[in-house]
């Protein structure tokens, strides 16, 4: 497949990338709760970071891939407030302290980026020798988007239940689990053995969802570009910045509650996107969708959520409001 990445610029991306991780390592090096201010610091590093690097993108290999660059940017960080959600389920499911939670959240922006590099290449492969592997990830974006929708519509979107998942149980069948956490190490001596400490369960807990992510990601915007250094460039930009954002959005992810229907959209646009693409190959008189149609279409999905968000969630709070003062009060004096 073409690409505009020589091997230079792979070796530095990477090594960027390495070096980025390195620095996050060392700032969590001391457990310690998060500020506001840190969060915010940091969150406007990582998304100043992938925007300026897009000028560059934009500037040297033309507006084409500028903007596919932009669009598969956007995709992957309206993905990545999705892995928001879950990791925070994760991290209350498992009590994990505050000043924990940035090194758990490290550990599984690593494991992601492992995991979705090894998907990249190996979607790359494929793409470039199986025109049908297009309609594959097609299909398999359109089932995502339903099983999106379905759990929104039900209620259940977003559900973690920590006793059910198969890798928690394989821990646990395997080697004792300690009831405290000891700082961020993995194993405890406990009764004379060996023992798993509750972070590592939840480390390993995060690892297992970072592979589900990664079967809906880089199907995702392979939809948008078919470049694998651009592929890898938006994954790992949207990731690099999740430890900072969990924490800057903590509060506020619960009022995206239309959030699931407006992923369930995006996917499933985008793998009709690459259905059309498939059959376009197959029939040069079926249309491709232009990129930056793709680009007006998410971002009009991303207004509407939000906006129909924020109107639920000021209805719920008025109506909240206007039951407590509905309710009567009991003016029975005290003896």
């Amino acid at each position: 497949m073409s690409s505009i990445a020589s091997p230079t610029l792979w070796f530095l991306t990477i090594g960027v990338v390495l070096a980025l991780l390195v620095v996050d390592f060392i700032a969590t090096r001391r457990p310690h709760e998060v500020s506001m201010k840190e969060a915010v610091a940091w969150s406007a590093f990582y998304v100043a970071l992938p925007l300026l690097f897009g000028l560059y993108v934009w500037n040297a290999h033309g507006g084409d891939r500028g903007l596919e660059y932009y669009t598969g940017y956007l995709v992957e960080k309206t993905l990545s407030v999705d892995n928001l959600f879950v990791f925070m389920l994760l991290l209350a499911a498992f009590a994990v302290p505050e000043v924990l939670k940035q090194r758990v959240l490290l550990y599984g922006i690593v494991g992601a980026l492992v995991l979705r590099g090894i998907f990249i290449a190996l979607g790359a492969a494929a793409l470039s020798r199986f025109d049908w592997v297009f309609l594959v990830f097609g299909l398999v974006l359109l089932l995502t988007g339903v099983k999106l929708l379905r759990d929104a519509i039900s209620g259940h979107d977003h559900e973690v239940d920590v006793a059910e998942m198969r890798v928690v149980k394989v821990m646990k069948r395997f080697m004792p689990v300690s009831d405290e956490y000891d700082g961020a190490k993995f194993t405890v001596h406990k009764f004379g053995a060996r023992a798993l400490t509750p972070f590592a369960l939840v480390t390993v807990a995060v690892f297992a969802t970072d592979v589900v992510f990664a079967v809906d990601s880089v199907p995702a915007v392979y939809g948008i570009t078919g470049d694998p250094y651009l592929v890898f460039v938006t994954n790992a930009f949207a990731l690099l910045g999740l430890r900072a954002l969990y924490f800057v959005l903590e509060g506020a992810l619960g009022a995206l509650e239309h959030l699931s229907y407006g992923l369930a959209a995006i996917l499933g646009f985008i793998g009709f996107k690459l259905v059309l693409h498939w059959a376009h190959l197959v029939w040069p008189s079926v249309p491709d969708v232009p990129t930056l149609m793709s680009l007006f279409v998410i971002l009009g999905i991303l207004g509407v959520t939000i906006t129909t968000s924020l109107v639920a969630n000021k209805r719920a709070k008025a109506q909240a409001t206007s039951t407590d003062e509905d309710e009567p009060v009991d003016r029975t004096p005290v003896v």
